[in-house]
């Protein structure tokens, strides 16, 4: 025979791993994917710039390796700050502004050098001040628990 609990029996605990977060707002969820975003093409660059260096025919084989393994390199903290902000996690801000603030002048050189780079810049720079944007937004940084009443930790 089976025994059924008493109605007024407690519930046992969610184990840590299933307790649901606070839902985010949709400026953080948009600024997460804008830096995830720019983190995948900084890596798809770099994939790009490794198989060239190694099976194709540059003028500097080991020149487009070294660039490929260093856009890898560079990619990784877009992608770790757009984690952090998608989980909602303080410290991912400075990263993701610093990886925008990094990415202007870039949009510049690109602008700079015309041609079919010219859109790739205005993309770039769309991007960057739209995520810029999207972070200093009260929204945002109350979410992220920074703001005027917030004491340094």
């Amino acid at each position: 025979m089976s025994e059924k609990q008493p109605a007024n029996a407690p519930v046992p605990a969610a184990a840590p791993s299933e307790a649901p977060t606070a839902a985010l707002p949709g400026r953080l969820t948009a600024a997460a994917a804008l830096t995830a975003l720019e983190g995948l093409a900084l890596a798809g660059l770099g994939v790009y710039m490794l198989f060239v260096g190694i099976a194709g025919d540059p003028d500097s084989p080991q020149q487009a390796e070294t660039g490929g393994i260093t856009l890898l390199a560079l990619a990784a903290l877009p992608l770790i700050a757009a984690r952090g902000l998608r989980l909602g996690r303080r410290w991912s801000r400075g990263p993701a502004l610093i990886t925008q603030l990094m990415a202007l002048p870039v949009a510049w050189t690109l602008y700079s050098t015309g041609g079919a780079m010219v859109a790739a810049a205005v993309a770039l720079a769309l991007a960057a001040v739209a995520v810029v944007a999207l972070l200093v937004n009260p929204t945002a940084t109350e979410a992220l628990g920074i703001g005027p009443g917030e004491q340094a930790r």
